[in-house]
C-alpha cells in the first residue's frame, strides 16, 4: 500500500511540515529564549556601568531551559524512541517473514526481503548514527542545568557541537555506500555538474593553448 498512501503531494507536504518545525524549533532562541535578559540582570545587580559586552560561547548565550526541556525533551529524545522501536519492529517483521518465506510480488521471497532488510539496515545506521552525533551534546546541557556545580571542560562541549555538524555530513556517504539508487543518483549528479566541468575548462585550456 506504499505507494496508494504515499503520494507525490503528501510527501511533499510531510518534507514541508518537517522543515517549518525545524526552523521553528531552531530559531526559538532568536524569538526570545536566551540568556539576554539574565545577562542583563546580573549586570544590572553589580552595578557596572561599563558597556554592556556578550561573552559569545554556546552556554553563556543558549538557555539550557530552552536546549534541555524544549529541544532534548521534546524533539529529540521522543522521536527517536519512537524510531527504534519502529526499526525494532521492521526488522521483526522482516525477520519474520523471511523465516515463512510467504510469497510476495517478488518471484524470489527471500531475495525480495533481505533487499528490505538490507535498506533497512542501512537506515538504522544512519539512526544510530544520529544518536551518536547528537546525544553527548545534549547530556552536556543536562549536566550543565541539572548540576550547575559540575565543570565540564570546553573542549568536551566544542566537540559535541562539531559532532552535531558532522553529523549532516555523514547522512549522505551512507546512503552513497549502502543503497544503490542514492549512490546512482550522486555519480550522475558528479559527472553532470563536476566532471563535466571540469573537461569542459580542460578543453578551453588546451583550445587556448593551440592557438
Amino acid at each position: 500500500r506504499y505507494k496508494s498512501v504515499v503520494t507525490p503531494r503528501r510527501a511533499a507536504v510531510a518534507i514541508a511540515g518537517c522543515w517549518i518545525i525545524s526552523f521553528l524549533v531552531g530559531l526559538t532562541p532568536m524569538f526570545g529564549w536566551n540568556n539576554l535578559s539574565k545577562m542583563r540582570r546580573t549586570q544590572e545587580l553589580n552595578s557596572s556601568h561599563t558597556e554592556f559586552v556578550i561573552k559569545c560561547q554556546f552556554e553563556t548565550v543558549i538557555s539550557m531551559e530552552y536546549m534541555v526541556y524544549f529541544n532534548f525533551f521534546v524533539w529529540v529524545l521522543p522521536p527517536l524512541l519512537l524510531m527504534l522501536l519502529i526499526y525494532l519492529e521492521v526488522f521483526n517483521l522482516i525477520r519474520k517473514q523471511l523465516n515463512k518465506k510467504v510469497s510476495s510480488s517478488s518471484s524470489d521471497p527471500e531475495k525480495y526481503y533481505g533487499k528490505e532488510l538490507k535498506i533497512a539496515k542501512s537506515l538504522a545506521l544512519v539512526l544510530f548514527l544520529f544518536a551518536l552525533s547528537w546525544l553527548p551534546l545534549h547530556v552536556l546541557n543536562c549536566i550543565t542545568l541539572f548540576c550547575p556545580s559540575c565543570e565540564t571542560p570546553h573542549i568536551l562541549t566544542y566537540i559535541a557541537i562539531f559532532l552535531t555538524h558532522g553529523n549532516s555530513a555523514m547522512n549522505p556517504i551512507v546512503y552513497a555506500f549502502r543503497i544503490k539508487k542514492f549512490r546512482t543518483a550522486f555519480l550522475q549528479i558528479w559527472n553532470q555538474y563536476f566532471c563535466c566541468k571540469a573537461n569542459k575548462n580542460i578543453s578551453s585550456t588546451t583550445a587556448e593553448t593551440g592557438n
